[in-house]
């Protein structure tokens, strides 16, 4: 049997398993993906990106292709409750609540103080083949789709995988120092014994893509996501735009989400399925063209372990969530991010083996919290129905007549009409999550305390606040240098290396970086208002960086930041020891 060695091996080609491949890449590590599948994803499945994710994926080369593709963001500035979608009657299709969306397409100051990428919104299977093409483009000859692993065994210096080559038909070998199960949970976590823990079956869906003009009933083109309340069915639905080349209501395909009871066959059945999509859209006889029917199960659940001796779980393989929030497939790549540059600085000696030890301490809190937000979210919405006094099975004619309470105006409906849009308010707990995106912090023995407290917040969920706190995202910051041309401060960090961010005074510090980057990867730069390599000319950096002019902070390569100064005495020695504690020497 052919062998292969290589120092990692990513099994699954999905969001995490292509971004992990890439991160490798820009690492410089050699690796080998392999996917069982033939290709990538035909499932429309996630859609939103956070401006995490589109972080990464600028440092990655495709931000500009995935926004290209993507929906404007005037078109998915908010999200809409509405009353059906068409039908006989005047009120069909009335919109009843609007909530902004992911930062109102850029019109949010907080969205856009927080990062210089905005969110968007593009299907996994728009996405994925973009993923692929760059991976592919970053590691030629080391993406292999229809290659399955289909056993592998581990010991103390690496991993041996049988891998089938299935368009040829022949096995072969890799020993690996690495494995990464990012294949959904498929194979490696179930031969490791790896239990999935949460909570299941919450509900039934069935999915229907489909190709159609609807543009005579989706009318409002700032709406993204539709929530539709079916007083003529006694259900909900809801309808997402999929493109390709058009967004909002000149969409040429949708996404439509039908519930089921868990008992309920009606949902196993094709034809019943697209005859519920039919009088759910009250469209009985439009021409539509369905390309996929797919079912699956609400469930929010994490694995019990995130590392199991040299393999390490990524992606839907560790964490699956309700799509409410669009928090999966970002963690999938979020995972990534955290676990490439540890994996990099073990293997070209910069840190110790127990810089690996953190990945799950990280990543695991977080995930764990994305899966109880996303529930949450689902959840929320079950609120909103009963809110809006849809009964399944009381009619059509009661339905109506508890749903025309919403607008009728009359003093005797006002109690039920603030109950819905008090409901529909509280949705920004799904819409409007920035904290849970975008503020999410690591404790581990990768990030040093500084003894500071951690800064309050009124609102976790939804107020992501910048600060410089060891443990946190590195905050946005836009910076002049001495040509004029002005740059984010996240673009300072190269593939693999920390970065010190200095005062505006802190000399010392930067030359005690030039000394110790001739061991560790290690660059360093001044940052200050007045003075300094790069200025600071709104004072934001100034605002959250938490020291004085004489201190520093120190980020890690996934722009986190790991420690923080506040003066520059004894600098080499200081920054020498917390690099050594840092990669745990």
């Amino acid at each position: 049997m052919p062998e292969f060695d290589t120092d990692v091996l990513v099994v699954g080609g999905g969001g995490a398993g292509l971004t992990a491949s890439m991160l490798l890449s820009r690492l410089g590590v050699a690796h080998l993906l392999v996917s069982a599948l033939p290709a990538t994803s035909a499932l429309p499945k996630a859609h939103l990106l956070n401006q995490r994710t589109m972080e990464i994926f600028a440092e990655l080369g495709i931000a500009e292709t995935v926004y290209r593709r993507g929906t404007p963001p005037e078109q998915m500035r908010y999200s809409g409750w509405y009353a059906g979608l068409a039908g006989p009657a005047g009120d069909y299709g009335r919109r009843f609540g609007l909530i902004e969306s992911w930062g109102c397409g850029g019109l949010s100051a907080d969205w856009a103080v927080a990062s210089p990428q905005r969110q968007t919104n593009l299907p996994q299977i728009r996405l994925e083949p973009i993923l692929k093409s760059r991976a592919e483009e970053l590691a030629p000859g080391r993406v292999c789709f229809h290659h399955e692993v289909t056993a592998f065994t581990q010991d103390a210096d690496g991993v041996t995988a049988t891998v089938l080559d299935r368009g040829a038909g022949r096995p072969y070998q890799v020993r690996a120092r690495y494995l990464l199960a990012c294949d959904g949970g498929r194979t490696v976590g179930r031969q490791l014994g790896i239990a999935m823990e949460g909570a299941r079956d919450l509900a039934r869906i069935a999915t229907v893509h489909l190709s159609a003009d609807l543009s005579a009933w989706a009318r409002d083109p700032e709406v993204l996501i539709r929530w539709l309340s079916l007083p003529h069915t006694g259900g909900a639905a809801t309808m997402v735009p999929m493109g390709p080349d058009r967004w909002g209501p000149d969409s040429e395909e949708w996404v439509v989400h039908l519930n089921y009871a868990t008992d309920d066959p009606r949902g196993l059945d094709d034809e019943q399925v697209i005859a519920d999509l039919r009088a759910a859209l009250g469209l009985p006889d439009h021409p539509l063209t369905v390309h996929l029917i797919t079912r699956w199960s609400i469930e929010g659940v994490v694995a019990d372990r995130f590392r199991d001796g040299r393999v390490f779980l990524l992606g839907d393989a560790a964490h699956r969530h309700p799509p409410t929030g669009g928090l999966g497939l970002n963690s999938a790549i979020q995972d990534a991010a955290n676990l490439a540059w540890k994996l990099a600085a073990v293997l070209y000696g910069h840190a110790a083996e127990r810089l690996l030890d953190t990945y799950e301490p990280e990543r695991k809190p977080v995930t764990a919290r994305n899966v109880r937000r996303s529930v949450d979210n689902a959840l929320n919405h079950i609120v909103t129905a009963q809110a809006a006094g849809i009964v399944p099975g009381a009619g059509p004619e009661a339905n109506w007549r508890q749903l025309r309470r919403l607008w009728s105006g009359l003093p005797e409906d006002a109690g039920p009409a603030r109950a819905v849009r008090r409901a529909i308010a509280a949705q920004s707990m799904e819409f409007n999550e920035h904290n849970v995106e975008y503020g999410y912090t690591y404790s581990s023995a990768a990030v040093l305390p500084d003894g500071t407290s951690e800064p309050g917040n009124p609102d976790p969920v939804r107020l992501y606040q910048p600060c410089a706190r060891p443990g946190h995202p590195l905050p946005h910051a836009w910076l002049d240098d001495d040509h004029g041309r002005r740059l984010p401060v996240h673009d300072l960090l190269r593939p693999g290396r920390f970065l010190l961010v200095a005062g505006e005074n802190g000399q010392d510090w930067c030359e005690a970086a030039a000394e110790l980057a001739t061991a560790w990867p290690l660059d360093a730069v001044r940052v200050g208002h007045l003075d300094g390599d790069l200025l600071d000319p709104r004072s934001t950096w100034t605002r959250h960086r938490g020291h004085g002019p004489e201190g520093a902070v120190l980020v890690r390569p996934d722009r986190f930041v790991a420690w923080r100064a506040q003066e520059a005495t004894d600098a080499t020695a200081r920054l020498s020891q917390a690099l050594r504690s840092l990669l745990g020497h």
